[in-house]
């Protein structure tokens, strides 16, 4: 008979850099930098949610026309249960605003090859991937 079956948990993230170096959010009471967005919701597109949370957490208005699917990451979460799995759906996209973050991030960061450490393995993985930082 087969086990349970893992919990799988939806993202879109944001990924913007500067050419050398990451943009990345820690939220309160974390120890890991991780790449902006978050939960897909029910009934939600990838690029609905990632608008939605990129507004929640810094403040900025993501450009719809400019959202280009990066890739689709799956692993491991950082601090999840070892049965769950993370699906990471990952964007580059324009902005307009300034970044104001929001009530759960303790604060964001630009982090280059030195850094990267800071983050959650998946976030390092995606940042080697896609942007070789």
């Amino acid at each position: 008979m087969p086990g349970p079956i893992p919990l799988l948990i939806r993202t879109a993230n944001w990924v913007l850099t500067d050419g050398t170096k990451i943009l990345a959010v820690r939220t309160r009471n974390r120890d890991r930098f991780y790449l902006p967005g978050g939960k897909i919701d029910a009934g939600e597109s990838p690029q609905d949610a990632l608008i939605r949370e990129i507004h929640e957490e810094l403040g900025v208005a993501l450009i719809p026309d400019s959202l280009t699917r990066l890739g689709i990451f799956t692993g491991t979460g950082h601090n999840l249960p070892p049965d769950a799995r993370i699906e990471m759906t990952c964007f580059s996209a324009g902005y307009t605003g300034q970044f104001q973050p929001g009530r759960e991030i303790a604060e964001y960061a630009w982090l280059g090859p030195a850094d990267r450490y800071l983050m959650a393995p998946m976030g390092q993985r995606i940042a080697t991937t896609l942007c070789d930082i």
